[in-house]
């Protein structure tokens, strides 16, 4: 995949779209080719997503799609802009700890909806219109509470990386127990038992056996991205009261 394209002449992707198109009616266009790579991605996953097949997806050439794309990071960069467009609350939230519960909630599952998205380099996906409009609702939620700047961002970076990571592991096991065949979680827990019988056999770990025997949620993947989630946001409100104080 071309990593530069001359029509570009060095111009930001985003300042490029701002700019009324010369040619209004135009078939292809960088978002239409964000679509395209968005539905491959979401059928057949991410490595699937080359502009090639794109390019054929369209019916034209590949470098027709390169004059309106300038090579992957660029091609990345709409994908994620596309799907962070579905984050946008649909009623407006009150108060900070609301606001960021209700970004994280739609975060996975946007997250969910396209499993790709873990597999995306991390510093892509703050540079996006959309992606930059859903941090700032979360900074404005906590901005006037009395946290500084650096605290401020702390906070809210906190809870994306806590949602990125929570989620990134969900997907990873979903992925990995469709390749083995494993339909459910007694299904996993049948396959692993030689080595979880073992392990927990030698009485190393007697607070884990404590888990694996008294456990009732063990495959409610939301319950538990809750109570984490929840977990984060009470750091967060002790963060706010000690500034308060």
């Amino acid at each position: 995949m071309a990593k530069k394209n001359e029509t570009t002449d060095g111009i930001s992707l985003w300042e490029r779209l701002d700019r009324p198109a010369s040619t209004p009616r135009a078939s292809l266009t960088p978002r239409r080719i964000a679509a395209v790579a968005i539905g491959i991605a979401d059928r057949e996953g991410f490595g699937a997503v080359t502009m090639r097949r794109i390019a054929t997806e369209l019916g034209v050439a590949p470098m027709a799609a390169y004059r309106h794309v300038a090579g992957k990071d660029e091609l990345w960069a709409l994908m994620v802009d596309e799907v962070s467009a579905e984050l946008e609350p649909p009623d407006a939230t009150e108060g900070w700890r609301e606001t960021l519960r209700t970004h994280a909630h739609r975060t996975r599952d946007g997250m969910l909806r396209h499993p790709w998205l873990t597999q995306l380099p991390v510093p892509l996906l703050a540079l996006t219109p959309a992606r930059m409009a859903a941090v700032e609702r979360q900074l404005a939620s906590l901005d006037g509470l009395g946290l500084d700047a650096d605290t401020m961002m702390a906070a809210f970076r906190a809870v994306a990386s806590y949602v990125q990571g929570a989620v990134q592991s969900e997907v990873a096991l979903a992925q990995y127990m469709k390749e083995q065949g494993w339909e459910s979680g007694d299904d996993t827990r049948r396959a692993l038992a030689p080595q979880m019988t073992y392990l927990l056999g030698t009485g190393r770990y007697p607070t884990y056996l404590r888990y694996v025997q008294g456990a009732a949620r063990k495959d409610d993947a939301g319950w538990q991205f809750e109570t984490g989630l929840e977990c984060v946001l009470d750091g967060v409100a002790g963060l706010i009261g000690r500034a308060g104080a």
